[in-house]
């Protein structure tokens, strides 16, 4: 997997240490832009002489030092006197060690005024900084503040001062004395502090809680990063843009480092010193990087001998763990454990998981994972044996969710055929809560174990079926099971399923009705990866071995595979050949009793005849749905409640529930299904022109697909992303997107169908190129002749309008039309009741006309620009058959048009407008109408309607939908206008902007 992250720039992948980049010196601080807010709010008081004191906090490694350091630069950049001291737990103690080292780099600066300059205060500043010469006796703690507190003074006269002091949870008790005087007497003088410490409980933390209560400072309590955080971090780290960070680098930082900043940056820059070292890291390389493993082992020791014992245990566990196995096991009880578990949570190694004191988990996956590297095997092995006999102790027959943990412990006691058994009876559990990415995690884990005599021939296969049902289902294709031996570079690992056909070869004995499944599966799997030659490969090995062992349970299973490699084949007769399969596997699935199968089957016929019998179609998905309820298969289920929602979606318009369901499948771990979920939202973000919404859900769909590897996805997702370019008008864009989907028309062989019918002819029609938008629908039509379509292209909508204006079609089509199902879609209907209304026109009948169009037009309420397209196609018949309001449909066209910037469409239509001898609004496209003043701070002619109606206080939302604009570029407008005119806010923009509504 690591060598597909393009993570680094391509000169810096020869290095070979695990920190290699280009990180070379400070980098940006990242995700703490409040807390800087409020440093430099707190600095700038400093330079005006009012002092004041902020306490920074948090876990090791959030990033304390780091922005203490961001705070003395910038106290330096703005000219001011800086110190910084820290207190240390090692050697010998040293009293007001912090505040000495402080001091001394006062006085190596020359910024540290002489014992004189301080009055009576000169002979403490002298004892403090070690001068025996000094014969004053020993300060009080008050002596020394108010000493420290007139050198802040004096040293930030004119400019201000910052001290910093850092790791005062190690502090002794005389600092943090002489902290509280400094803090009740700061606020008068030039001075900051900044006080960083850890969140353990002592007394830095109590004098931080007493200062914040009477309000002597405030406080800065450090979090995790978030996701984009830890994304912007790794690109920086590694010299990067974002969106060149590799997913699945990104994935897997996030999953180890729970935002610790110094974690993110130790793990990412191992995880790509790993990309770039390719072949050159062997299998024994360590897991955890150096840095992470040091400072755990660090913490653990200084839990004693028992706390690492303790830990060294859980981590056997993964990152939770429960404690009362961990005190049978250790044969001590909570109260002997209760001040190590104090200790550990107080170093940030682990914390309570959830309530109750049941189950910890460590702070971070990299932690419990850098214990276990530390435990030598025989070591390993016997805390295992222990481990795993208190848990079967305290839950016999391990129900509910033990499985999966008891089968960890047998793993690592080395009784692998224990561990296979158990991973895959916790993965049959997990697979029927719906958790598939869990169960998927649990059958790699069993398939890596498996060796000869490791289980019996058919319980291996049981388990390569399970795992490769659960890859087809969570589309994490990089963990069908790689080829091994000399072949590993060209095997399983790209997904083509090498490393299962070895094992479903005779050395593995494994029976041939039973490899006849697994080559059906890894045809399917094949098919989502967009490689039909792959596919039709896979599918002939299943028949051959089928007709050589016939099999009732497997028939079933291939018959399935064949009718989606039937969909990848190019063939007049493809959907019926498809359709005839899936039949005959709902038959066998249903005599062999395989439900999963069954449903599956009913679902792919729903699809094939959703088109033209919409009524069979939904009876298909709800006995799916009903098999999935009755058998308790959630994953079947949430199938069939996708295609029941994108058929309801498709007439009500309503995409609640199609959101209901990507939402679940993202939550399943199902992302072939959330991607196709969120290709349906898209297309219907389209439809209702948010197209901004439709390029967010577009883009990181094709994102995921294309890191899954899902090859059909992807082409899908890419004909949406022209699509979206299409109904913009936007023809360049339309065509660099399609040229990113030709590689990918193998995959998906209906896209060049859809890709004349919903791109390249509607792009022509908003472009006025009406003899092209013709051609191009006829291509697709002979595309679909010859390759036939589940998807509509516009046959039953568009094409039907436009072939009943050009007098080529008439009743007849209409009826066909109408006969299918695709044909009463909301969409189509918009068309398609059009068509009817030009006809009636030309009968004579223009009060039925009127009314039919006047029912199609309130269809075409949600499509913004299909409705104004759609009136600006029959405006001319109309007009000249004297039905509807042709006149009032070309101006509300035409204002829309020019809105969209659509200018050949909204140019037709004031020409139309012209010969019916109506009056044209005239329309200045340059900025010539924007006011001087306005147009010298760079406002363009649409930020100057946008001023306009701002002037008059318009909300966003109102200003949208006058404009016929979205909100988000509305937005987007507003925040151009205040920001070149130099208003703080809409207000202030309208108090001074009269002129502009005369």
């Amino acid at each position: 997997m690591f060598e597909s992250w393009p993570a680094l720039p391509d000169d810096d992948r020869g290095a070979a240490g695990p920190h290699e980049g280009p990180r070379t010196g400070p980098a940006q601080l990242i995700g703490r832009a409040a807390e800087m807010g409020r440093i430099t709010a707190a600095l700038t008081a400093a330079r005006a002489g009012r002092g004041g004191a902020i306490f920074v906090t948090g876990e090791p490694g959030v990033g304390k030092t780091r922005l203490a350091a961001e705070a003395l630069a910038a106290a330096a950049a703005a000219g001011m006197a800086t110190a910084r001291g820290r207190a240390s737990a090692v050697g010998s103690p040293v009293p007001y060690r912090p505040l000495v080292e402080a001091l001394f780099l006062l006085a190596r600066t020359g910024l540290l005024p002489g014992p004189d300059a301080l009055g009576h205060h000169g002979p403490v500043l002298a004892r403090l900084l070690g001068d025996e010469r000094d014969p004053a006796a020993a300060a009080s703690h008050v002596m020394v503040g108010e000493t420290v507190l007139r050198l802040l003074g004096s040293v930030g006269e004119g400019r201000g001062c910052l001290l910093v002091l850092d790791d005062l949870h190690d502090a002794d008790a005389g600092t943090l004395a002489v902290l509280e005087y400094l803090l009740d007497n700061i606020g008068q003088q030039p001075a900051a502090l900044l006080l960083v410490a850890g969140r353990a409980c002592g007394a830095a933390a109590e004098l931080a809680a007493r200062a914040r209560q009477r309000g002597a400072a405030t406080a800065l309590d450090l979090g995790p990063l978030d996701r984009p955080e830890v994304r912007l971090l790794v690109a920086t780290e590694l010299g990067v843009t974002p969106g060149a960070v590799c997913p699945e680098l990104l994935r897997r930082t996030v999953a180890g480092s729970a935002g610790i900043p110094f974690v993110v940056k130790e793990l990412a820059h191992d995880l790509a010193g790993r990309a770039g070292r390719r072949g050159r890291q062997g299998p024994g390389a360590p897991a955890v990087p150096a840095g992470v493993t040091d400072t755990v082992r660090r913490q653990a020791a200084g839990l004693g001998p028992l706390g690492a014992e303790l830990l060294g245990m859980a981590a056997l566990f993964g990152r939770s763990f429960p404690l009362p196995v961990l005190e049978r096991a250790l044969g001590r009880d909570h109260g002997e454990l209760s001040a190590v578990l104090r200790a550990a949570v107080a170093s940030y190694l682990i914390t309570p998981d959830g309530p109750g004191t049941q189950w910890y988990a460590f702070r971070y996956r990299l932690a419990a994972e850098a214990l276990l590297d530390d435990l030598g095997p025989g070591e390993r092995a016997g805390y295992a044996r222990r481990a795993v006999r208190a848990l079967t102790a305290l839950h016999p027959g391990l129900p509910g969710a033990w499985c999966a943990p008891a089968a960890r412990l047998y793993e690592h006691a080395g009784d692998a055929r224990e561990a296979v058994r158990l991973y895959g009876e916790a993965a049959r559990r997990e697979m029927g809560e719906g958790a598939v990415e869990r169960a998927l995690e649990l059958l790699t884990r069993a398939h890596r174990l498996l060796e000869p005599g490791t289980t019996s021939p058919e319980a291996h296969a049981t388990l390569l079926e399970r795992l490769l049902d659960a890859v087809a289902c969570s589309g994490r294709l990089d963990r069908v099971p790689a080829q091994t031996g000399p072949d590993e570079e060209g095997g399983g690992g790209d997904g083509d399923g090498g490393g299962v056909g070895d094992e479903c070869g005779a050395a593995h004995h494994l029976p041939a009705r039973r490899r006849a499944g697994l080559h059906a599966r890894l045809s399917e799997i094949a098919t989502l990866r967009g490689r039909p030659a792959r596919a039709r490969a896979h599918l002939d090995t299943a028949r051959r071995l089928l007709d050589a062992h016939p099999s009732e349970a497997h028939t079933p299973v291939v018959d399935l595979a064949a009718a989606h490699v039937e969909l990848s084949r190019v063939a007049p007769d493809r959907l019926a050949t498809a359709a005839a399969l899936a039949r005959r596997a709902v038959e066998g699935a249903q005599g062999a009793r395989l439900p999963d199968v069954a449903g599956r089957a009913l679902l792919l016929l729903g699809r094939l005849e959703r088109d033209q019998d919409e009524p069979a179609a939904v009876a298909h998905f709800s006995r799916a749905r009903a098999i999935a309820l009755a058998r308790h298969l959630p994953v079947l289920r949430v199938r069939a409640e996708m295609e029941l929602a994108t058929v309801a979606a498709s007439h009500d318009d309503r995409p609640t529930r199609v959101e209901r369901t990507r939402r679940e499948a993202l939550r399943m771990g199902l992302f072939p299904l959330a991607h196709e979920a969120g290709l349906v939202l898209a297309l219907d973000r389209i439809r209702r022109c948010a197209f901004e919404e439709a390029r967010e859900l577009i883009d990181d769909a094709a994102a995921d697909a294309a890191r899954l590897g899902l090859g059909r996805t992807l082409a899908a997702l890419r004909l949406a992303e022209a699509v979206r370019c299409a109904h913009q008008g936007r023809r360049p864009e339309m065509r660099e997107a399609l040229e990113r989907l030709t590689p990918l028309l193998d995959a998906e062989p209906t896209a060049r169908a859809l890709s004349y019918g919903l791109a390249r002819a509607f792009c022509s029609l908003l472009e006025e190129r009406y003899d092209a938008a013709r051609q191009e629908f006829a291509q697709a039509l002979a595309h679909d002749a010859e390759n036939p379509s589940a998807g509509d292209f516009g046959r039953h909508g568009v094409i039907l309008l436009l072939g009943v204006l050009d007098g080529r079609m008439g009743r007849r089509h209409l009826a066909a039309a109408a006969r299918a199902s695709a044909g009463g879609t909301r969409w189509n209907h918009q068309f398609a009741g059009l068509a009817q209304a030009v006809l009636l026109g030309r009968e004579g009948r223009p009060e039925e006309a009127t009314a039919v169009a006047g029912k199609a037009l309130e269809a075409a309420e949600l499509y913004p620009m299909a409705r104004r397209l759609c009136l600006r196609l029959v405006a001319r018949a109309a007009y000249e058959d004297g039905w509807g309001e042709p006149v009032d449909w070309l101006r509300e066209a035409e204002e829309y048009f020019h809105g969209a910037g659509l200018r050949a469409a909204a140019g037709a239509c004031r020409a139309l407008l012209r010969g019916m001898g109506a009056s044209v609004r005239q329309r200045r496209t340059g900025t010539e109408q924007v006011p001087d003043g306005l147009r010298r701070c760079g406002v363009t002619a649409r930020e100057f309607e946008v001023a306009r109606l701002v002037a008059v206080r318009t909300s966003n939302k109102d200003i949208a939908a006058r404009l016929h604009i979205s909100l988000r570029t509305v937005e987007k407008h507003v925040a151009n206008l205040l920001r070149k005119t130099g208003h703080p806010n809409r207000t202030a923009f309208a108090d001074s902007a009269h002129d502009l509504t005369r």
